[in-house]
């Protein structure tokens, strides 16, 4: 089963229900005073940890001790990572201070974006192949939601690695040939953004093993960074990315990096599913490429930044004034490298049974029991929505009691006098004059 990077505290968590509705896969439930994560739903978007009031969920990347594992380590810095930090002007100061803080090497994630878009752009020349509207690879929390909820859509997505991936390959090749050592001792760590990524770097979508050693939360390197920066007057230039790279931090940039077709770009879970379900259903053929981000303004609304995502996104228009357009280009034989060497598969997480027979059977008692719910979906049984209770209910998860309704009607057959509604919370209550009064 796969780790996730999103986790629950139980100490804090009060059961509130505040996150069940908000998850777009319907992983989380509430029984006994605390939430579940069901972690075969679980897509790491980080949407639960934005709504929890009680700060109960949260997302956990790597220990910067891991560093000590390894004889050479290299920094994969996002993006998104630059948009962090008020009135900076050089990219070069962040790049110079990860040198400071333990890190042997530095190889920017934009690097790798931008020889990404210099092949789709290539292959654009060419006429392309695959499915239209080709659907960005570079969300690993949407790579997720497709296979989970829109596997007609899997043939759609680029065959494209993640750009950090990309960055992990070429970053620890080059360090090879730098130092001579195997390259088992040498340590590669993204600096992220999101949980989506901590995941993807142990359990990667497109590969068969994982490229990378780990992944840091820009959170963490962000505080470790402050005071080495402001001891850099005169940075080593380290910076190997332009416009095109830098600006992927942001919803739009890498349909931008394309230099042509028709681009559609879109930000926040909500809207992407919106637009999944559109594209499902065959509409917006008119396109030629969907990007998407499940984090709002992309990579700069993840939940591991510090900064405003509209503030950073300023910020980063700020850092690509005059730098060139781009500063890399793919070269032949590094295209295979970008590839996935693994085909996306359609993740059942919503199967009811292996038994086709069986599943039928539970899907038809699901129906039955939903149709004698009241329909309101207040989550006061700890479920999302009547139907996934009447779903929870038939797999075991909970039990027709645990619907307030239910034990009404309950008390409405063993009580003779009193008023069982007295159980229900206010909204919920019968009144006992229906009668609206006017004047």
């Amino acid at each position: 089963m796969m780790k996730h990077s999103v986790v629950l505290d139980e100490q804090r968590c009060r059961g509130c229900t505040s996150c069940i509705k908000s998850c777009p896969t319907e992983a989380i439930r509430v029984r006994g005073r605390k939430a579940t994560i069901l972690a075969d739903r679980c897509i790491d978007c980080g949407r639960c940890i934005h709504i929890c009031p009680h700060k109960a969920i949260r997302s956990v990347g790597d220990n910067l001790s891991r560093l000590q594992d390894f004889s050479y380590c290299i920094a994969l810095p996002e993006p998104a990572l630059y948009g962090q930090f008020h009135r900076l002007d050089d990219v070069d100061i962040i790049l110079n201070a990860l040198l400071k803080i333990g890190f042997d090497k530095v190889w920017e994630v934009a690097k790798a974006s931008e020889l990404l878009a210099d092949r789709a752009r290539q292959e654009m020349k060419h006429g392309g192949h695959g499915a239209r509207p080709q659907i960005s690879s570079a969300c690993p929390t949407v790579l997720r939601l497709i296979r989970m909820r829109f596997p007609k859509l899997i043939d759609h997505v680029a065959p494209t690695i993640l750009p950090m991936e990309l960055a992990a390959i070429l970053a620890r090749r080059e360090a090879v040939a730098e130092t001579g050592l195997a390259p088992e001792k040498i340590g590669v760590f993204a600096i992220v953004p999101c949980s989506s990524k901590v995941t993807a770097a142990t359990t990667p979508e497109g590969l068969q093993k994982p490229v990378l050693d780990g992944a840091f939360a820009i959170r963490d390197i962000y505080l470790r960074l402050l005071s080495p920066m402001k001891d850099i007057t005169d940075p080593e230039a380290l910076s190997t990315a332009g416009i095109l790279g830098i600006g992927t931090a942001a919803s739009g940039g890498e349909g931008t990096a394309r230099l042509g077709g028709r681009c559609v770009s879109v930000d926040g879970i909500s809207n992407v599913i919106q637009v999944l379900e559109a594209l499902e259903d065959g509409r917006l053929d008119e396109a030629d490429f969907v990007e998407l981000f499940a984090c709002t303004q992309g990579c700069l609304g993840g939940c591991f930044n510090v900064e405003n995502p509209y503030a950073a996104r300023m910020q980063i228009k700020d850092l690509m004034k005059g730098l060139p357009v781009s500063r890399n280009r793919c070269r032949e034989g590094d295209q295979a490298l970008m590839l996935r060497d693994k085909e996306l598969q359609y993740l059942p997480s919503f199967l009811l049974d292996q038994d086709r027979e069986q599943a039928m059977a539970k899907q038809l008692k699901i129906q039955e029991l939903e149709a004698h719910l009241p329909g309101l979906h207040c989550g006061s049984c700890g479920a999302p929505s009547c139907h996934a209770f009447a779903e929870d209910v038939v797999m075991g998860r909970a039990s027709e009691g645990d619907c307030i309704f239910k034990v009404r009607a309950k008390m409405r057959s063993i009580a003779a006098e009193g008023d069982p509604d007295s159980y229900l919370p206010a909204p919920f209550r019968h009144r006992a004059d229906d009668t609206v009064h006017k004047g």
